[in-house]
């Protein structure tokens, strides 16, 4: 722990630096109130700039979220971009959601940027990442950044930076990154708005973007004339949970024809998500009041997206009730009906391509698999989809058709390149309407996938360690993991740990290890279990808790309740030793 004297430094340098009141005057009060565990957790380290930006608590201090810390992130950007990118072709685009502060960061980080000499594209009000992305990839920038926090509660916010392909940076960007971000120190010099802008700097950027992006989503229709005859029938009620996603769902789901009944009470943006206490499509509550109106109006479907509407969650009517489906079984459902449909007009291109990451269900890829393409496993984080996706292209080898990830995100085609709610909210939609047309529900196709595949069934188990006491904790649960395999979990063997970090495949039955993951060096370990099952333990790259993925499959898929009645034991055990493993460690 720091000492009086150690904070009481650290605090003076920050606020030697840090230009805005609000955030001043907070470190200052704390100062004079001597409320040293406060500020022991503002200043024990710097916040992470990780391989995909920041995101931390808003306030004062060098581990929170504020303009010093925005200004710091960006001149290492800058710096990075200066250093690899050739003059003509240093621009950027920089978009923000409707957090507290997003504005003023998105701000902060253009007028360094203009500082720097390097053309700035900005968004005059909040925009979601999938225009940010789509944007980079129009305007020909050489990166971008968006401020947010994506699903995370309201005391938060964040920024992620993307290179020229409209990807989320990875190798060797992300490295160079950061280590140009924990070069800088001092004072980070930033043009003054009106001269940015005067030097054509800093220029706005909107409607150009906007009708570009719409056209593309309504574009993407598989099935136009169905759309067109039934879309008037269909009954959405929509929740953006208080984010970016109103304008551009609205706007897509009415050109479509779609009846679009938006929740009141969450409609307008407000970073402070007055009614849910996480603004997360993954978490039942979210849809509470959205759930509470489709019964009012008798709907036939409830979509939602997160704060910067690259996440959409689903519920479907089902025997008078309303069932909420999984990031994993939402995947299933498109990948089935974009594959199926594709094929059955002809439309797939040559040499297909499904990819999603190691913690989303293979249900998935067994399905786009049926239909004659390949599928490919990526690390946890949309920006290695993006990467396959350039890699493809580079190669000429496949053709990327759709992909996800279990949290809730999808990527249709290639014109973005990060999850896009948007485009997801007007396929699933017209998914909805096509299973209306051959007489079926969303849940009957669900079922059907089932009977085809196999009954599967996740579960994720998140736990929060907070602060430096907290981060010990999950190195040590790891390390334990690593050093200290279990060799059964829920009183089933396990026959195999892989080991993404290092790279390698054990096998806990011979006590052999193979090098034999061909992915990018990540934190992660994965138990294969004797009875298909899986689980894996991921420590989250952007918030302080660890998570456990949990897979399993039954061949019952014919009756799902016996299905799930079998698997229930299974997902149990899992639970209990996570648990136990947590508390070996001091969690």
């Amino acid at each position: 722990m720091m000492t009086e004297k150690e904070i009481r430094i650290e605090a003076e340098n920050y606020l030697a630096l840090e230009e805005n009141e609000f955030f001043v005057n907070e470190i200052r009060m704390l100062l004079e109130d001597e409320n040293w565990d406060d500020l022991s957790d503002r200043f024990w380290r710097d916040l992470d700039f990780g391989t995909g930006g920041l995101r931390g608590l808003i306030g004062g201090g060098s581990n929170r979220m504020n303009p010093t810390v925005i200004r710091k992130a960006t001149q290492g950007l800058a710096n990075y971009i200066v250093s690899h990118v050739a003059e003509s072709e240093r621009s950027i685009v920089i978009a923000y959601d409707c957090r507290r502060y997003s504005d003023l960061f998105a701000e902060e980080a253009a007028r360094v940027m203009a500082a720097n000499g390097i053309r700035t594209w900005l968004f005059t009000s909040l925009r979601p990442v999938p225009v940010l992305s789509y944007a980079v990839r129009i305007k020909g920038a050489c990166a971008g950044i968006v401020i947010t926090a994506s699903h995370n509660p309201a005391a938060y916010n964040g920024y992620k930076v993307y290179w020229s392909d409209g990807a989320q940076v990875v190798p060797p960007h992300d490295k160079g990154i950061i280590g140009e971000v924990h070069k800088v120190s001092g004072p980070v010099a930033a043009m003054n708005r009106v001269e940015a802008g005067e030097k054509g700097l800093i220029s706005p950027i909107d409607r150009e973007v906007d009708d570009a992006y719409n056209k593309m989503v309504v574009d993407q229709s598989l099935n136009p004339e169905l759309v067109k005859e039934r879309g008037a029938g269909l009954k959405v009620v929509y929740s953006p949970l208080h984010g970016t996603g109103l304008i551009p769902v609205e706007t897509v789901l009415n050109e479509l024809g779609i009846n679009v009944i938006t929740v009141p009470e969450q409609r307008d943006p407000d970073g402070d998500f007055p009614t849910v206490e996480f603004p997360n499509p993954e978490i039942a509550p979210a849809l509470d009041l959205a759930l509470k109106l489709a019964r009012k109006n008798q709907a036939d479907l409830v979509m939602a997206t997160d704060p910067d509407a690259d996440r959409l969650g689903i519920a479907v009517p089902v025997d008078g009730e309303w069932a909420l489906i999984t990031g994993n079984q939402l995947g299933a459902l498109l990948a089935d009906y974009i594959f199926r449909i594709r094929k059955e007009q002809g439309r797939l291109p040559a040499n297909p391509a499904f990819v999603n990451t190691i913690v989303t269900s293979v249900f998935q890829n067994r399905i786009a698999e049926s239909y004659g393409a390949s599928s490919f496993r990526v690390l946890t984080g949309f920006k290695y989809i993006g990467e396959k996706i350039r890699q493809f292209e580079a190669d000429n080898t496949h053709s990327y058709v759709f992909g996800g990830e279990e949290s809730y995100g999808y990527l249709i085609g290639t014109s973005v390149r990060d999850k896009d709610a948007v485009s997801a909210a007007a396929m699933t939609a017209e998914m909805a309407l096509w299973n209306q047309s051959r007489g079926m529900t969303v849940m009957d196709h669900l079922k059907e996938l089932w009977s085809r595949f196999g009954y599967w069934q996740e579960m994720l188990i998140s736990r929060y360690f907070e602060g430096e006491k907290g981060q010990a904790i999950m190195t040590n649960l790891m390390t334990s993991l690593r050093d200290d395999p279990p060799t059964s979990i829920a009183s089933i063997a396990i026959t195999a740990m892989r080991d993404y970090r290092e790279g390698t495949t054990r096998n806990i039955v011979e006590g052999s290890t193979v090098k034999d993951i061909h992915l990018p060096s990540s934190n992660v370990l994965q138990f294969v279990l004797e009875d298909g099952s899986m689980v894996t333990a991921r420590p989250s790259g952007t918030e302080p808790k660890i998570k456990f993925y949990a897979s399993c499959r039954s061949e019952n898929g014919t009756d799902p309740d016996a299905a799930a009645s079998e698997l229930a034991g299974v997902l149990s055990g899992i639970e209990d030793w996570v648990n136990s493993r947590i508390t070996a460690v001091g969690g």
